[in-house]
């Protein structure tokens, strides 16, 4: 079937998101949940950026990262939201095929980054605590600005494989997306060429990235939980795990979503689901981050106090 439509082929400028398939009153309402989510993520991880950047007592390695967490946030899901948000409003659900390539470069870049800077901060929390004396050695502000280009660098890299493996596909008469937006199992199922070479360089990169990325987690926390236990102040510990818990949820409700979402078979398969996990980590994890740091990190709480009462 799919080498009959290679030869009509015959390209597309433009494709159509349908989106969630709902009944036209509820489109309004979805609007309004998305616009509030998107509003909360731009306030939270922007205040965050405000406060790290303007109180002195935050400039050390663990904010600086969290500060580049937050920007990432609020990128990856601006690259999403706005183009959600007037597709409710409109029955031309359309995006052309130049502004969905870029739509997708930009998400990869961002969401890969982010997956790579989350291990960079659990090796932070690693070197904190299990080697205190050279901390200020090993994450020296040189050595942090490096690790961060390096997470955008691994990034691009994979941000540019995926994009340009992914829209050498041929896509024929069908131009319909099944998504809320460019996203590669989606565009995978409309293609008319085929697939089995995309499909798993999508599977060994997002399994690369995943397996390498998770084994720096779990090794960090493994040597941290170890050195926590030898604590002998049960406040000393507890202290020490709440500074770690943060991070402990951000990661566990990121590579949850993504793993499940790009490793797994059924992805392509089960459109809605798929759109539902997206959303997840799309907008609710960087409307859920800030939240998650400010509220269980006493450092970002007392400095957003200061800074609201002038000190």
């Amino acid at each position: 079937m799919k080498s009959e439509l290679n030869r009509n082929y015959s390209g597309v400028a433009e494709f159509i998101l349908l989106g969630f398939r709902t009944p036209p009153r509820l489109q309004v309402l979805l609007f309004s949940v998305f616009l509030i989510i998107y509003m909360v993520i731009l306030a939270g991880n922007v205040s965050m950026v405000i406060v790290i950047k303007m109180d002195s007592r935050l400039h050390t390695p663990m904010y600086f990262f969290l500060r580049n967490l937050s920007c990432l946030d609020v990128c990856y899901s601006t690259v999403i939201a706005p183009k959600t948000l007037a597709n409710f409003l409109t029955n031309e659900k359309k995006i052309s095929y130049n502004s969905c390539a870029a739509q997708f470069f930009f998400f990869a870049l961002f969401v890969t980054t982010e997956g790579f800077l989350l291990a960079v901060m659990a090796f932070d929390r690693f070197s904190a605590i299990c080697s205190p004396l050279l901390y200020p050695v090993n994450m020296s502000q040189k050595v942090c600005v490096r690790l961060v280009s390096g997470s955008y660098i691994c990034g691009g890299i994979n941000s540019m494989i995926q994009t340009g493996f992914t829209f050498s596909l041929r896509f024929c008469q069908e131009n319909r997306l099944d998504h809320f937006f460019c996203d590669v199992p989606a565009l995978i199922k409309i293609s008319c060429s085929e697939t089995f070479v995309n499909e798993v360089v999508l599977f060994i990169l997002s399994a690369l990235i995943i397996v390498t990325t998770t084994t720096v987690i779990l090794v960090s926390y493994a040597y941290i939980l170890s050195t926590v236990l030898k604590i002998p102040s049960t406040g000393g510990r507890r202290k020490t795990f709440s500074t770690c818990g943060s991070h402990i949820a951000v990661v566990s409700l990121f590579y949850g979503t993504v793993f499940f979402m790009y490793t797994q078979p059924g992805a392509i398969a089960s459109p809605e689901k798929s759109k539902i996990i997206a959303v997840f980590y799309t907008l609710i994890i960087p409307m859920l981050n800030p939240l998650i740091y400010s509220l269980r990190n006493r450092d970002v709480k007392d400095a957003m106090k200061r800074m609201l009462c002038g000190k």
